[in-house]
């Protein structure tokens, strides 16, 4: 060997991103085939954003905005809170990284429930954190169950809602009673990536408890609803002390010019998020009624 990585490196499995349409199509002889997997918007950028690309084009000899001052201070507009809440990172999966770099040593417990965005136990063991993985129910979050494994050791806790993969949602009653079962010496993230296209009548974001939580991270991505996945531009949500740490533990321009501008030109358009978003609606409703009438059962 050339080098000798620590234990916990090799032994961490290395991210599988989604096979190709074109993949799947030349293993089973096939074409035309869509692939659903990664969860992406199949359209090219807005116009806005497209604009927004090619003027930043000309700028990429030049060091982006470290801490992209004007698309924080566009999404702290947006929100109606302080610029010194929000930080941004290199999609919400990059957040995640940092989350657990800033606030797990070797032995400290991450807590979460399972099936959950794969990305969760990787980091866990990037930090040599121990693993609390909780069965899901029904598909769903068992918040209950999660409360209840939280231990003095459990630095974090991962809450995906929508949850990925199985798309299912818990309500804000469930939330609230979890917040309020945890530690203050335990982190709450919420991973609201897919919050967008939640429509289930009990669902409300982390935003709308945010302020009442010492301990509580919300994380949100461009990559979906705005359906600028390439550029990996994701944000955060939280008191100023703990995005602050967040800003420590950066790494120097991780989020580059050209996302920060397409970012906050697909903020400004919500017009094209609610399309999207109807799209999305109309599309699931049709699956879950096809999938239904072949005998499959379906996760709400």
């Amino acid at each position: 060997m050339t080098g000798r990585p620590r234990p916990a490196i090799a032994e961490l499995p290395a991210y599988r991103p989604g096979r190709s349409a074109a993949a799947a199509e030349a293993d089973h002889g096939i074409t035309d085939a869509i692939k659903l997997a990664s969860n992406e918007i199949p359209f090219g950028p807005l116009p806005s954003v497209a604009g927004a690309i090619s003027s930043g084009i000309e700028q990429v000899n030049l060091y982006a905005d470290h801490r992209a001052t004007a698309l924080r201070e566009d999404l702290a507009a947006s929100m109606g809170v302080d610029v010194e809440q929000v930080t941004v990172g290199n999609g919400s999966v990059g957040l995640l990284q940092q989350l657990a770099l800033t606030y797990c040593d070797r032995g400290d417990e991450v807590a979460m429930c399972w099936p959950s965005f794969e990305a969760y136990p990787v980091f866990a063991m990037l930090v040599e954190a121990e693993q609390v993985r909780v069965p899901l129910r029904d598909e769903t979050f068992d918040l209950d169950a999660l409360a209840a494994a939280v231990t003095p050791n459990t630095k974090i806790v991962f809450i995906a809602n929508p949850n990925n993969p199985t798309g299912t949602v818990v309500g804000t009653d469930e939330v609230e009673a979890f917040l309020d079962r945890v530690p203050s010496t335990c982190l709450v993230v919420l991973d609201e990536a897919y919050a967008e296209f939640a429509d289930a009548p009990d669902y409300v974001s982390g935003f709308a408890l945010r302020a009442t939580r010492e301990r509580l991270l919300v994380l949100r991505t461009f990559s979906k609803a705005y359906g600028i996945a390439a550029l990996r531009v994701g944000y955060a949500v939280g008191p100023a002390p703990l995005v602050e740490y967040l800003h420590r533990i950066r790494a120097p321009f991780n989020v580059n010019a050209i996302g920060q501008l397409a970012a906050r030109a697909a903020l400004a358009d919500q017009e094209h998020v609610a399309r999207y978003v109807a799209m999305n609606r109309a599309g699931r409703q049709r699956l879950t009624e096809s999938f239904t009438a072949m005998g499959l059962r379906v996760a709400p």
